[in-house]
């Protein structure tokens, strides 16, 4: 990632997230870091680090008032953005089938912050973004790719990165245009936080799914097509839709 730019990452308290606020930093981007952490001892390390250059901030992705909240403090700093990167998410419930006793609130919390999530950020800050360098990441999954579809449970996961894959080409369709773009990573099987504990089953540590994300990012960012670009961030391999 190029030095200087402006960069929006969401879900920045721990795994990928974190890891790509500190990667831009040390890139030399300026970066506006959101979180649901009230206190985040990490990030409290890359602020004395990075006075000038990270901005970090409460953020919900799943309420709209702490994404309204955001998008103003964020177009209150800069009138341009390079690039919105919309990591944050949550896995829910992965065990349970269609036989058994599913927890429909939890599913719509999980689809509200990793479906929504990612059009209410891109909403809120579409004018800093088109001012600047047009470009939307949002990290979905293999999960999300109904073609390849093999899993038994997980509805509320794979329903939600389905429907953000959708909501991602109604908003390219719309930018493209003018040079605007959506791109979709699954960032690989990385070591997560996301089942509520530390799960270090993953192929990839969150340092090196980030790695993984910039360097697609950098290959990918300025071509446009009719739709959005959706791969494995490890890879590069394009997924189905």
């Amino acid at each position: 990632m190029a030095e200087h730019r402006r960069v929006c990452v969401t879900g920045t308290d721990r795994g990928v997230g974190l890891a790509l606020t500190e990667s831009l930093l040390h890139a030399g981007c300026t970066v506006f870091a959101g979180g649901i952490s009230r206190e985040n001892p990490e990030m409290d390390r890359l602020k004395e680090a990075f006075p000038q250059t990270l901005h970090a901030f409460y953020l919900d992705v799943g309420s709209d008032e702490s994404v309204r909240e955001a998008g103003a403090l964020i177009r209150s700093r800069t009138d341009a953005l390079d690039v919105l990167i919309n990591n944050a998410a949550l896995l829910g419930d992965t065990s349970v089938p269609i036989e058994g006793e599913l927890d429909f609130d939890e599913m719509l919390r999980v689809y509200d912050v990793s479906a929504l999530g990612a059009i209410r950020m891109s909403n809120a800050l579409i004018g800093p973004l088109m001012n600047g360098g047009k470009l939307i990441v949002n990290i979905s999954s293999e999960a999300g790719s109904i073609t390849q579809s093999y899993r038994e449970a997980w509805f509320g996961y794979c329903m939600a990165k389905s429907a953000l894959n959708m909501g991602s080409t109604i908003i390219h369709n719309r930018i493209r245009r003018n040079g605007g773009r959506v791109l979709l990573f699954h960032p690989g099987w990385v070591k997560t936080y996301m089942s509520g504990t530390w799960n270090d089953a993953g192929t990839y540590t969150p340092q090196e799914a980030a790695e993984n994300i910039l360097r697609r990012i950098d290959e990918y960012g300025s071509e446009i097509r009719e739709q959005p670009i959706y791969i494995e961030a490890d890879t590069g391999r394009e997924l189905p839709w």
